[in-house]
């Protein structure tokens, strides 16, 4: 059972796509099919089949998908027995093959109150292909106390937090757990925006290609050379053992983990986004948010709109009850984020604004699994190897060039 999170590493089942499915044939009077993924916290499931019972129109069958569901809903798609209604990432690819119908239409005069940063993660060319669900994101959790008597102040540049790791490793205690990678993973796309740069332009160039970024990932590798990482952990970047222990000062994990981190904690913990490198770059907070899509293929393409309209632009209460009452996560909409009781104080109330303000997606539509892994191992191999990051970054840039020119020409 996986929960939420793995939106913020996963480039999602459709990415998978590479041609068109037929269309089913399946008639109107069979209603309407809908699929999940196997959630991780209890009642999501639950959840999901009360909505579709309620919806009146026409009857709604709830698939829930455990194991490898982005494999299992690609080969559906492909084979043209997948859903009507299915959560996803957008993907080019998708778009491409003719997977996925445009819902512009659908979320109509809704559009304003979604957070504009997590609509992007489902627009290709100028069209929106997934009403999203829910948003996780990560950020930087750090012990007031702590840092408190070591000095330190809350970093605002990632030199003052490679600083600030250095100075709060002592004793037994180190400064910045971000996985037991060395936070390639989580923080390469960090290091980007920390300098003003993406994984891919606006103008479908590659987003790093540029003398900077050596400078920004180059920090991490400061990071590991310096021994303020704790690696080898006993559970990784995702959970909040590490911090609520004891063992670092400050770590990088996602929103999902607050409740553990106050319960254990209380109040001796803040939060802060991923810090600039210098003045062209900005503070960010990565972001997921699986979208509700609609097949191209279905034989229902008009119903199926119909109720993904109903559910997650129309029933507000459904949406709020999907992202507060099964683990803890950000509504998309920016209304029922500010009305969400646990989003109104602390650590909670200061993710909320990182997303409005600081949020970048982790998993834009035109980053493709081989895009990823190219420019995720050379960035491996620069922070633990100690690889020449100049040298390694041209090696991902030529991949992801040449990934770009396969999708657009």
């Amino acid at each position: 059972m996986i929960s939420r999170r793995r939106l913020l590493t996963a480039t999602g089942a459709l990415a998978l796509l590479s041609a068109c499915g037929s269309n089913t044939g399946r008639g109107s009077s069979e209603g309407l099919r809908q699929w999940y993924h196997a959630y991780g916290e209890p009642g999501v499931q639950q959840a999901v089949e009360r909505y579709a019972q309620a919806y009146g129109k026409v009857p709604v069958d709830v698939q829930w998908n455990p194991g490898d569901y982005d494999s299992k809903l690609a080969t559906a798609l492909l084979s043209g027995t997948g859903p009507d209604v299915f959560e996803a990432t957008t993907q080019v690819s998708a778009v491409r093959a003719g997977q996925l119908v445009p819902l512009d239409d659908v979320i109509a005069s809704a559009r304003d109150d979604f957070t504009a940063s997590i609509l992007a993660g489902h627009t290709v060319d100028g069209q929106l292909y997934g009403i999203p669900q829910a948003v996780d994101m990560q950020m930087l959790f750090y012990r007031k106390s702590m840092l408190a008597a070591a000095g330190v102040s809350p970093p605002s540049t990632v030199d003052e937090l490679v600083d600030a790791a250095r100075r709060l490793t002592a004793g037994g205690v180190k400064g910045l757990f971000a996985g037991n990678d060395a936070g390639v993973k989580v923080l390469a796309g960090p290091a980007l925006w920390s300098a003003g740069l993406d994984y891919v332009t606006p103008e479908h160039q590659v987003g790093f290609d540029d003398p900077v970024a050596a400078q920004a990932i180059g920090k991490l590798r400061s990071l590991q050379e310096s021994g303020s990482l704790l690696l080898g952990a006993v559970k990784d970047w995702s959970e909040p053992d590490a911090f609520t222990q004891g063992l670092v000062a400050m770590q990088w994990t996602g929103l999902w983990t607050v409740p553990a981190v106050q319960k254990a904690l209380g109040d001796d913990f803040g939060v802060l986004p991923w810090p600039r490198l210098n003045d062209a770059g900005k503070p960010s907070v990565p972001v997921g948010a699986y979208g509700a899509m609609v097949n191209a293929k279905s034989a229902k393409v008009a119903e199926a709109k119909e109720f993904v309209r109903w559910l997650w632009v129309e029933k507000t209460e459904y949406q709020a009850d999907f992202n507060q009452s099964y683990g803890f996560h950000i509504p998309p909409r920016k209304s029922l984020a500010s009305s969400a009781d646990k989003l109104r104080t602390g650590a909670a109330a200061d993710a909320v604004k990182f997303v409005q303000d600081n949020a970048r997606s982790s998993n834009p539509p035109d980053w493709t699994s081989a895009m990823r892994t190219a420019f995720e191992d050379a960035v491996a191999r620069v922070v633990r190897d100690g690889a020449d990051a100049s040298s390694e970054l041209r090696g991902a840039v030529s991949k992801v060039r040449d990934e770009l020119k396969r999708l657009y020409g």
